[in-house]
């Protein structure tokens, strides 16, 4: 029997940058990973395969739209999907192996196999039953699946089956218009698919600020993605070379189908906590299936904690990274710590779409006096240099104050320009202090500084 300080339950990035951060604490760690690669799902079959898959459409739709503008000329290029393939592999097999290596680097054990959680204090895979003084779950999320609709991830699929289709599709109908969906959608219908994104409520990314969702959803329309808004799907039948997908319009119970080679299902996540015993254990659950933690993401069984896309919150590998961390500087003496009110949400879209904080509904809904700060990238000339002026930045700042409250991007590194805003809210930041400070010329970033501009006098270049 083995023993450690501490056994994390899965290697995604909560669990991989938990186990590291313990070890660089001085705690005798390891992880039980059951895949046969590390990474969990998003270096896996998540947010690693995507990007590559992004990355390389969007720069099949420069070569087919912008080069030419630009006095390139090029043959019209080919797809070759099974190279691109093998590209994303490579992009999966590189950042894999880099979590081996800094496992051996920071005397982390991989524990290979599946665990279960027998009593406290003991994790078994296998045969074998391992101690630990602490014990955090950190086992992530899977899929979440719709009535009347069977996943054989072959032509109706979830995003495991969509980074790994056999061909390019003519057809694909998306159910759901969240960040999965849309960037997946996004993909294929560069690569020459008719795309069709089915969508619940009469918003797409739920949540998110309601400018964003009405240009983002322009911009997509723009395109080539078709969309079905206040549809609730009924189910998908499968037939020789096509899926029926069958849905009711929310606003008069009218029924209606669409065809399509394949169907993508991206309606959300769910905690995935099978096989680890949590019922038997005694682990409290909340009313969603997620594990009930405390302020310290501890469960109501001593020594068990558990964090990221398994308890409440966003579904974000970066906010499970951050909660990896404190939770081993808690069981370390230390006063582990996340800032949820700044943590940063990404579309890795063309263009991309980011957030921090909250949004204008929220504000409202709250009743505080805000003032918004806004500048459109056509104001920008790097922007408009690589043809991409449209989308804007947003600030919302307290009206009395000047405090930042929240920001929202849609346009070009999108994703990159959040975090100084992130950075000025984690300092507590007015408005001003963005506007104030010297940014470069020419840069995507001028457009913060003139949103932050707008918040005050207002911006220069509009």
């Amino acid at each position: 029997m083995s023993s450690y300080d501490v056994i994390v339950i899965g290697a995604g990035p909560g669990g991989y940058v938990c186990a590291i951060r313990c070890a660089q604490l001085g705690l005798k760690t390891a992880v039980v990973e059951g895949r046969d690669t590390l990474g969990g799902t998003c270096l896996n079959v998540g947010c690693i395969p995507s990007k590559a898959l992004l990355h390389a459409s969007h720069s099949l739709h420069e070569a087919e739209e912008n080069f030419g503008k630009m006095g390139l000329k090029v043959a019209k290029p080919k797809v070759d999907w099974a190279a691109m393939l093998e590209y994303k592999q490579g992009v999966i097999d590189g950042n894999t192996k880099g979590i081996e290596f800094l496992f051996k680097k920071n005397k982390v054990d991989w524990i290979k196999g599946w665990a279960s959680i027998p009593e406290a204090g003991k994790v078994k895979v296998g045969d074998d039953i391992h101690e630990a003084k602490n014990i955090i779950i950190a086992s992530g999320s899977e899929p979440s699946a719709l009535p009347g609709i069977e996943v054989d991830e072959e032509t109706v699929v979830t995003s495991t089956g969509a980074l790994a289709l056999k061909s390019i599709p003519k057809s694909m109908v998306v159910i759901g218009a969240g960040v999965i969906g849309l960037e997946l959608g996004s993909v294929y219908k560069r690569l020459g698919a008719d795309v069709t994104v089915v969508e619940f409520l009469d918003v797409i990314t739920p949540g998110m600020d309601g400018d964003v969702q009405k240009t983002f959803q322009k911009m997509l329309a723009k395109q080539g993605l078709n969309f079905v808004m206040g549809a609730a799907v009924q189910g998908v039948a499968k037939g020789k070379g096509k899926n029926t997908v069958t849905y009711k319009l929310r606003k008069d119970d009218s029924e209606h189908s669409i065809d399509a080679e394949v169907v993508l299902v991206a309606t959300g996540r769910r905690p995935y906590t099978a096989g680890l015993g949590l019922d038997a254990l005694g682990v409290e659950m909340t009313q969603r299936g997620q594990i009930a933690t405390n302020g310290h993401y501890a469960t109501n069984i001593p020594g068990v904690y558990a964090i990221g896309d398994a308890i409440e919150g966003p579904m974000l590998a970066h906010k499970a990274e951050d909660e990896g961390m404190a939770v081993a500087e808690v069981i370390a003496g230390q006063a582990g710590h996340v800032n949820y009110d700044v943590i940063p949400g990404v579309i890795y879209t063309a263009p991309e779409v980011a957030s921090v904080g909250k949004t204008e509904e929220q504000l409202k809904a709250e009743g505080r006096a805000y003032k918004v700060g806004k500048f459109s990238f056509m104001g920008n000339g790097r922007a408009k240099a690589v043809f991409m002026g449209d989308g804007f930045v947003k600030i919302l700042a307290d009206k009395a104050t000047d405090r930042i409250l929240g920001a929202h991007i849609i346009g070009p590194a999108a994703g990159d320009l959040i975090h100084e805003i992130c950075v000025a809210m984690e300092f507590g930041a007015a408005a001003e202090d963005l506007a104030r400070t010297c940014h470069a010329h020419p840069t995507y970033s001028e457009a913060v500084r003139e949103a932050a501009l707008a918040c005050g006098d207002g911006p220069i270049h509009s």
